[in-house]
């Protein structure tokens, strides 16, 4: 089963990983007030300035790095795992 499983595996791992990566609620709970994730350090600087974009936008290119970095690493079995249903 873990063969043909693999894929399927595979793309819920991403999706899992995306998911808590993004998920500000997590960050705020465990993490302490002197060195906050990234998604607390962004979410603080939009409540402090409004529409900082000089400095909001850097945040979000570097907070994008790991996800595309998972993405790109699992690329192959994602695409496989997707296309597992689909008739030729």
């Amino acid at each position: 089963i873990l063969p043909l499983g693999g894929p399927a595996i595979a793309s819920l791992g991403i999706f899992q990983f995306l998911w808590v990566w993004n998920d500000m609620l997590i960050a705020l709970i465990f993490a302490d007030s002197g060195n906050p994730p990234i998604t607390v350090a962004l979410q603080q600087q939009v409540r402090q300035f409004g529409s900082n974009i000089d400095i909001l936008a850097p945040g979000a290119f570097l907070s994008m790095i790991v996800p595309l970095a998972v993405f790109f690493a699992f690329q192959r079995q994602f695409v496989s795992g997707v296309m597992a249903g689909a008739v030729k």
